[in-house]
């Protein structure tokens, strides 16, 4: 049999690095995001062959190892590692398991719309189905979380777990203790259909590690460092902002508190922005677009603008000009994780 998952990529409407530890735990975070139809992709073949193999299609890895209850935490695939170690151990009793695990995504990695830990909850999704885990949809985001953040040591928030897991239009609070509530909010398909035909999805061709832009947002909030303190109360603000206005069909005023968080984001941490950037936000804007950001820590990849009216057909012509980088097709989707078992291979 084959054991099947995918979990959608999600953007960062409002809110971004306010989910990241230690502001979170001190202030509490807020954050809007959306998922869409592009996805990390993951499939189980169980093997008798005493062996494990994994093959990821992105960047032609592939890696064989004998079958053991733990794998060594280097190389190019430690996410796959890390996850293998931490099922064996949790859920298989330390008992090895064989099998092949074939990973894909539809987007490049360091792309901003939270690849890695998209990735991790697609392969927790596959070895659930394959297991019959009892994990729900708060444990699988957690699970992931985890994974990543304590047993792997990578630097990032919490909100791409809960997002690929839960899918949709959602408005989440980070708070002490590891505390996540998600609500997910009930937007007309009006509405949905309308910001999505209006909103400019430009991938930057720019791949880039989040992991310092992070850790010197965290620094900042350790240092007490006030002009980025107050850039990451601006943003959480903005996101209570954007959900009234989505909630309210508001999706002019969205487009303009999109700007004011831009803004106000590029404060959050040095690198988050550049040259490059500011030539594409500023392209976008001359040529319609009310407001826009990157989505994800920043320093390269997807951008994505809201362009009212017809003006998203002037700012792509506009953007596409600039010969670096293009415009992404896209749709907003609204399920999450999905998983499922091919009886006949």
């Amino acid at each position: 049999m084959l054991y099947r998952s995918k979990a959608p990529f999600r953007l960062g409407i409002a809110g971004g690095g306010t989910d990241v530890s230690p502001y979170s735990e001190l202030y509490g975070g807020a954050i809007l995001n959306v998922t869409v139809n592009l996805y990390a992709h993951a499939t189980i073949r169980p093997l008798d062959t005493g062996k494990i193999r994994f093959i990821h299609i992105n960047n032609h890895i592939v890696e064989e190892f004998d079958a053991t209850d733990k794998l060594p935490l280097e190389g190019n695939l430690l996410l796959q590692h890390g996850i293998y170690n931490s099922i064996v151990s949790k859920y298989n009793n330390g008992q090895p398991l064989s099998f092949e695990l074939i990973t894909s995504m539809d987007v490049p990695s360091g792309s901003g719309l939270g690849t890695s830990s998209t990735l991790v909850v697609a392969i927790l999704g596959a070895f659930s189905e394959w297991l019959k885990l009892p994990l729900g949809k708060y444990d699988i985001a957690h699970y992931a979380y985890e994974i990543e953040r304590v047993d792997l040591k990578m630097a990032g928030g919490k909100q791409d777990q809960y997002a690929a897991t839960f899918g949709g239009v959602n408005f989440m609070e980070f708070l002490a203790d590891d505390r996540v509530i998600v609500n997910p909010l009930r937007i007309d398909e009006d509405i949905l259909r309308e910001w999505a035909m209006n909103t400019v999805l430009f991938y930057t061709d720019q791949q880039r590690c989040s992991a310092n832009i992070i850790e010197e947002q965290a620094e900042n909030v350790k240092k007490q460092n006030s002009d980025s303190l107050e850039a990451m109360h601006n943003v959480k603000k903005e996101a209570f902002r954007m959900k009234n206005c989505l909630l309210r069909d508001e999706l002019w005023e969205l487009g303009k508190a999109l700007n004011t968080s831009w803004e106000s984001k590029k404060k959050m941490a040095r690198h988050i922005s550049n040259e490059f950037i500011d030539q594409i936000y500023e392209t976008a804007i001359a040529n319609g677009a009310l407001g826009g950001k990157i989505s994800g820590a920043g320093g390269g990849g997807f951008m994505f603008f809201y362009c009212p009216g017809n003006s998203c057909y002037s700012v792509s012509e506009a953007l596409g000009n600039l010969h670096v980088g293009k415009v992404h097709n896209f749709e907003f989707c609204k399920k999450g994780l999905t998983t499922w078992t091919v009886k006949k291979p």
